[in-house]
């Protein structure tokens, strides 16, 4: 039991660490590329990848989580379910790229934009059996190698894109960037397969196994899709009511948003296995442990919100250029909803963990109805502002809705949590006037670390945190390292 345990931790630790990793370069990277490439190109750039982002989820339905939950159970039939999962994944792979190609050419008049989604579309391809490959791996409890698949696979793309844009500005090229990353990951990933899992590709598949997998994959398949078309249906819409640049204006907001989502993502990864035990052991426990989940994504969320909006302008402004002052407004409109989104996570694995999924999907449908209604509505009245609008107004309902739900799983300290939140809010809202206050006088990026020390001692002051909370963090890093060396 602890050989597994100290596996999992291990586990936990390298995909995490390889998470902050990827999400740092990936953001570097598109920062770089939109300075670069400007507003316009940018949203060209931007829509052909989330266009084949929304259907790469009918290309896998689901299949890849249940590979995951079945290896693990049942190691010895890895081969019976990765050979049916290659006889559906690779008729609907060819099935969805061919859509990709009808529909662009039925929604958009602009060949680049055309054959841009041509390119995106081998990669969706790709992606989705890398994601196979690894499915199995997880399967067998190997996340050191996905790991290190994710980093190679950024730094490729990084590398590559980088040399492209300062030789070139023809998207079509720079695409081929990630093309190139994708096909590495696609092989590297294959090829463990192979050599740690001993499987073959060309193995007969059993119809039973297939018709199991369908089956199972049904309420995983229907959850991707609502999730997909939630978080990317607006960058769509945006293309085909207003243009490619308000794309960009709008993309730049969208993608720092989305980099901060590393934090409460690494920290679901270790509390779901702890909300699914102690669902079953002792839910005054599972009440406890969700609350300080609560508290501590709120610690983070709460500031991070208010110094981006104290220093959204000049973020902008010198990182971006000029040329991208539009999307300030947006990104302040978008951190507004950052402190839901945050606690959406552990809201989203409490459901699931206490066998809740069904009600967590049904929840995530609801969102993405109202979600594509709200950006129909105000996207042609408001263009980017109008998806900013829409994306927070539909964060914060999703709150509301699993919020709700979870006070029937455990009982919820709504005093413990205001009052603490009060306290969070305090301290963000001191920080957030002295960083304004300190605008006129300092550089941005000396006031980030400023910012967030004066955070810090405001926390200690109001008795958020301890030296002993300090301490236990210190020793638990420390012995954990001395463990593992």
């Amino acid at each position: 039991m602890e050989y597994k345990t100290n596996k999992i931790t291990r586990n936990t630790s390298y995909f995490t660490g390889a998470l902050v990793i990827q999400k740092i370069i990936s953001f570097v990277y598109f920062s770089y590329i939109a300075v670069k490439l400007g507003a316009g190109s940018l949203g060209n750039y931007t829509f052909a990848l989330f266009f084949t982002t929304i259907l790469a989820v009918f290309v896998d339905i689901g299949i890849s989580n249940v590979l995951v939950r079945e290896v693990a159970k049942f190691k010895e039939k890895s081969q019976k379910y990765f050979s049916a999962a290659l006889a559906i994944k690779i008729p609907l792979a060819i099935i969805i790229y061919l859509l990709a190609v009808i529909l662009i050419n039925l929604l958009e008049d602009n060949l680049l934009v055309r054959q841009l989604v041509y390119i995106a579309g081998i990669v969706m391809v790709l992606d989705s059996f890398t994601l196979t490959f690894y499915a199995l791996l997880r399967g067998h409890q190997n996340l050191k190698i996905e790991s290190l698949g994710t980093i190679l696979f950024q730094i490729i793309l990084a590398i590559s894109g980088f040399i492209i844009v300062n030789i070139t500005n023809d998207l079509r090229i720079l695409i081929l960037a990630l093309l190139t990353a994708s096909t590495f990951n696609f092989i590297y990933s294959g090829l463990l397969i192979k050599i740690k899992l001993k499987l073959k590709y060309f193995h007969k598949s059993r119809k039973k196994i297939i018709k199991k997998i369908l089956i199972i994959s049904l309420p995983f398949a229907l959850a991707g899709i609502f999730t997909r078309v939630y978080g990317y249906i607006d960058t769509i819409l945006l293309k085909q009511l207003i243009d490619e640049t308000a794309v960009g204006y709008y993309s730049l907001p969208y993608k720092i948003t989305f980099s901060l989502q590393f934090i409460p993502m690494a920290f679901v990864a270790s509390l779901y296995p702890a909300f699914s035990s102690y669902f079953l052991k002792s839910n005054e426990l599972l009440s406890k442990i969700f609350h300080k989940s609560v508290i501590y994504l709120s610690m983070i969320g709460i500031p991070i919100t208010f110094g981006i909006l104290a220093l959204a302008k000049p973020l902008i402004l010198k990182v971006y250029t000029e040329e991208y002052e539009p999307s300030i407004l947006p990104l302040k409109i978008l951190m507004i909803a950052l402190f839901f989104l945050f606690i959406n996570f552990p809201l989203g694995s409490l459901l699931n963990a206490c066998n809740r999924q069904i009600r967590n999907t049904i929840h995530i449908g609801i969102v993405m109805i109202i979600n594509i209604c709200l950006n129909v509505v105000l996207i042609p009245k408001f263009s980017y502002l109008g998806a900013a609008y829409a994306s927070t107004i539909s964060t914060i309902i999703m709150f509301g809705l699993q919020f709700y739900v979870s006070g029937q799983i455990i009982k919820l300290n709504i005093r413990y949590l205001f009052i603490n939140f009060l306290k969070i809010l305090a301290a963000s809202l001191i920080m957030y006037y002295l960083l304004i206050y300190l605008l006129s006088y300092m550089n941005f990026i000396i006031l980030i670390p400023l910012g967030g020390l004066t955070y810090i001692l405001l926390l200690f002051l109001f008795k958020m945190i301890s030296k002993e909370e300090v301490q236990i963090l210190y020793q638990s890093i420390v012995k954990k390292e001395y463990g593992e060396n």
